[in-house]
């Protein structure tokens, strides 16, 4: 008979599952670290993916507009150890399909986010990069390719788990590639909350005070009444995790916002305050250098003068926020909320269910990311401008087994997605340029008959 500190060993299995233990012994997160590799159980193995149940190699489904795919339907008990995607979609797929998660028959989903928020990608721009908790990887074709989406966040359920893509938007998506990899288990421990996810978005942010868009001023904020909402929750639970985006058109630093976190309906000052964006995400003062790190990171900083689109993470492993009554979590836009921005987060928590029902989503279109002049956003559309043409001419020359010409594949794999990366915008406008010629320089070739005939 398999103890109930063996299933815990059992169930932790990673250092996430810090997130979910309530007690314990000091020595046993740090044994949760390996312990799910060599503790034997009595659970099994098993994954749901999306191969071709003919034999076949079409490993995929896809989507059309307006409708959902079912990606697991599991009865019974168990722990989902990790989510993999690769979805080759429109220009907006990222804010128009819509990630949904179901435990134990409940009829409203405890995971409700945008595909592209819950990785990470919360402005639809292109950003690989490697944490604890959520990795993105490219596949072939860099920026213009299909990209591989990982998350590891443990979700246990004791009845059944659902999950579900829905294709919000217009244009179809043409495959999802998946694999659900989770324990099958008699039961779990009863001290296990349940995995939630949900994101929200203001924009612009009301600025308030005296003196707006200012980075530096003398205003004070002593109720948080201003603040963004990450958050509102009731019930017993541990948030574990952040990602927040802002898009900054005020022109400066816009990060002195402080992040106020109100437990169990506890008043203005809250006993979790923090000191400014950058100190909540692990970074040095005003970061301009992206960075990725197991718990926190800046994976995206758009331009060298704080302007565009940032996003950011923080993962609470080794310091879940903790509540036992209710939770709000909130942050400054501004110091003493001044700035009008646009921010947008995605949270996760697990706690007891039953959890309130999220407010509905936007329409997809009203998710999207504004369209900014600045000289990131210029970048990121001259390379849309050339996908479709990219991607046109990759998959067929893998139908045909053509070799792409040395330069053309240099061009279009590695030269115009590092120049991205790199945050050398001149130059991404010269390679988009290059490429779309010579894309339409070696088509022509192609369309030539052979000599002799």
């Amino acid at each position: 008979m398999t103890t109930r500190r063996g299933w815990r060993w059992a169930v932790l299995g990673t250092a996430a599952m810090a997130v979910w233990a309530g007690g314990g012994t000091a020595q046993e997160p740090v044994e949760s670290l390996f312990s799910g590799m060599m503790t034997l159980t009595d659970a099994t193995s098993a994954r749901i993916s999306s191969f071709d149940r003919t034999g076949g190699n079409n490993d995929f489904t896809p989507i059309a507009p307006g409708k959902t795919i079912q990606l697991a339907a599991i009865d019974g008990a168990g722990i989902i150890r990790h989510f993999y995607a690769g979805i080759f979609g429109g220009r907006h797929f990222l804010r128009d399909v819509v990630l949904r998660a179901y435990w134990d028959g409940e009829e409203s989903p405890s995971v409700e986010v945008p595909f592209g928020d819950f990785f990470g990608l919360g402005h639809e721009r292109a950003r690989f990069y490697t944490s604890l908790m959520v990795t993105v990887n490219p596949g072939d074709l860099g920026v213009f390719g299909v990209w591989g989406f990982n998350s590891y966040f443990p979700m246990p359920f004791s009845k059944s788990a659902r999950i579900t893509l829905t294709n919000e938007g217009t244009d179809p998506v043409l495959a999802v590639w998946y694999h659900v990899e989770f324990d099958r288990m008699e039961s779990v421990p009863e001290d296990l909350g349940r995995f939630h996810a949900s994101w929200r978005r203001e924009s612009p942010t009301t600025a308030v005070g005296a003196v707006v868009n200012k980075t530096l001023h003398n205003g004070t904020n002593t109720t948080g009444a201003e603040n963004y909402v990450i958050l509102e929750a009731q019930g017993r639970g541990n948030v574990a995790g952040l990602f927040l985006n802002v898009d900054n058109s005020m022109g400066s630093w816009y990060g002195e916002g402080d992040d106020m976190i109100f437990v169990d309906g506890e008043a203005w000052p809250p006993s979790y305050h923090g000191t400014g964006s950058e100190e909540i995400f692990g970074g040095g003062a005003c970061p301009t250098d992206e960075y990725t790190g197991p718990y926190t990171g800046y994976h995206l900083i758009g331009n060298l003068d704080y302007t565009g689109k940032v996003s950011t993470y923080r993962f609470y492993v080794n310091d879940p926020i903790r509540f036992q009554k209710s939770i709000k979590m909130t942050i400054e836009h501004g110091h003493a909320d001044n700035i009008a921005n646009d921010y947008s987060s995605t949270v996760f928590w697990y706690q007891q269910e039953p959890s309130a029902p999220f407010p509905p989503l936007p329409p997809a279109v009203e998710r999207r990311p504004r369209d900014g002049d600045d000289p990131h956003d210029r970048a990121w559309a001259a390379l849309m401008g050339v996908r479709d043409k990219a991607m046109g001419l990759w998959m067929g020359s893998l139908r045909s087994g053509a070799h792409l010409p040395d330069d053309l594949a240099q061009l279009m794999k590695h030269d115009a997605t590092q120049a991205y990366f790199n945050r050398d915008y001149p130059r991404v406008h010269e390679l988009c340029v290059q490429l779309s010629a010579r894309i339409d320089e070696y088509m022509k070739e192609l369309a030539k008959p052979a000599a002799g005939n």
